[in-house]
């Protein structure tokens, strides 16, 4: 880990009702921070967390992009246009090739600087879930990592690492006392301030927070859903909260700090526009022309009377033309690119997590005995109902592809699970796909999604994890020597199947 944690502020200034259109400047020396409020540090770190969970690094790079697990997942392929990625293609993957590390550390330091600058108990409490939030990212990329003593700062510059089965242990009761907080700040005679606009998430509508920790917390249950030992905990917890209720389709975990259709200050626009979309004259995004449409995707996005395809990826002559992960040749006719269903406009909401989503870990919380009311057959028709809107399409389409698809309520729950996760692999099409690689890793599911064709790559299976990056080995080295050899194809997070 860097050995200074410096604190990134890129927000917009709110005030009134509206947002003046300038961001303010990346704070990129760590000895010189930013002297900031707790509004604008909880409107920068919210902004940061989306460029992340949005396939964009801070700044508007794409150094730190999850488009490689978009990817391995079958979503998209490196351009027939373009020299071959051999790293990518060949899953030459090493400690120098991708780096989630240091902006998710950076984005965890942001938090922890807004939770120190007040005693709002309502910021401290978003400060508290979205440092969670993070440190799941953290673990489901590396496994074990510095969490006791990973925001020391100065007075510890070569911080431990902890297990990652223990920092999930850790961010579950992190997450429980932010709702506990919330609760009993809401029932004081004299509530705290609200955090307002300065909150680009839910406008500091603290219920809405309440639904958003909690359906976190069923994700980082249900997550562990393959550890037996910790089964029965787990639900006793999820249960212990279930009757605050869950995010959904009409409350999804979505930001906008004001996003602009402008390329200052390293772009201004929503982020997963920033990544495939156009500049503000039209021009392409570096990703937009690096990456097209894989045929995996574009096929089972298509097939049973599924639609879905034709917004996520753009059309050719009214059919979608895309290749296999690491082909070489070109198509006939031009490759798909990211669809109008996905890239609506550079001022679209980024979704941190997405109502679909929600209702999928629903639906497996109900199946698996995690959630004890519901039906897993409703929620995952809402799930597969949200994911159709989220792309503009009509509650008809999504009808007509849930006749031909029904939830198997009579099924075993291999074929129960096979369903909702395979679905939810659907809903996370591109902007999500970190979480799909995720619940790919802990399912299995889907099951068919194919490996590099790229001549000598040659992989034993999908890769597993990423390895630490340089920068922690150059800067705690003994550390993170300690945790042995990383191998990308079977080393595995503690989680996975």
């Amino acid at each position: 880990m860097k050995k200074y944690l410096s604190i990134i502020f890129a927000t917009l200034t709110l005030a009134g009702s509206g947002c003046k259109k300038d961001y303010l400047e990346l704070s990129t020396n760590p000895n010189q921070p930013i002297t900031t409020t707790p509004n604008l540090a909880l409107t920068g770190a919210l902004k940061i967390t989306a460029d992340i969970t949005n396939n964009v690094g801070p700044g508007g790079g794409s150094v730190t992009s999850y488009v490689n697990y978009a990817c391995w997942m079958g979503y998209l392929s490196w351009s027939t246009g373009y020299q071959p990625n051999v790293a990518l293609l060949s899953y030459q993957v090493t400690s120098a090739t991708y780096d989630y590390w240091t902006p998710l550390y950076l984005n965890v330091a942001n938090y922890n600087a807004l939770k120190t600058s007040t005693t709002n108990p309502y910021f401290q409490a978003i400060a508290d879930i979205m440092i969670a939030f993070d440190f799941q990212a953290i673990v489901d990329n590396y496994n074990d990592a510095p969490y006791t003593d990973a925001l020391k700062g100065t007075a510890l510059l070569n911080p431990k690492y902890d297990k990652g089965s223990a920092i999930y242990d850790a961010i579950l009761i992190r997450v429980d006392a932010a709702i506990k907080s919330i609760q009993a700040a809401q029932s004081s005679a004299i509530p705290p301030a609200s955090p307002g606009t300065a909150d680009i998430m839910y406008k500091g509508d603290m219920t809405k927070w309440l639904k958003f920790a909690n359906t976190l917390k069923l994700r980082i249950a249900l997550r562990q859903s393959n550890v037996s030992a910790k089964t029965s905990a787990l639900k006793a917890a999820v249960a212990a909260t279930q009757s605050i209720g869950y995010i959904d389709a009409t409350i999804p975990g979505n930001v906008n700090p004001g996003y602009l259709n402008s390329d200052a200050t390293g772009g201004q626009q929503s982020p997963l526009w920033r990544n495939y979309g156009t500049t503000q004259n039209g021009g392409a995004q570096a990703n937009k022309n690096q990456y097209q449409a894989n045929s995996y995707g574009a096929t089972v996005l298509t097939a049973n009377s599924d639609v879905r395809g034709f917004a996520v990826y753009t059309t050719t002559a009214g059919a979608i033309s895309a290749t296999a992960l690491g082909i070489t040749q070109p198509p006939a006719v031009a490759p798909s690119k990211v669809g109008t269903g996905l890239l609506k406009a550079a001022t679209m909401d980024a979704v941190i997590m997405s109502g679909s989503e929600a209702l999928f870990l629903q639906a497996e919380g109900v199946k698996s005995g995690y959630i004890t009311s519901g039906s897993a057959a409703t929620l995952y028709n809402a799930g597969v109902n949200a994911s159709y809107a989220d792309l503009g399409l009509t509650t008809t389409q999504a009808a007509t592809y849930l006749l031909a698809n029904p939830y198997p309520t009579a099924g075993t729950d291999a074929k129960q699970e096979q369903a909702i996760i395979t679905e939810k692999w659907k809903a996370l099409a591109i902007y999500g796909a970190f979480e799909a690689f995720n619940e790919f890793r802990r399912t299995g599911y889907p099951n068919d999604i194919p490996l590099s064709v790229y001549p000598g790559a040659n992989p034993p299976n999908q890769v597993t994890r990423v390895p630490y990056p340089s920068v922690e080995y150059q800067t705690n080295s003994t550390n993170v020597g300690a945790e042995g050899n990383i191998s990308v194809f079977t080393s595995k997070i503690f989680w996975a199947k």
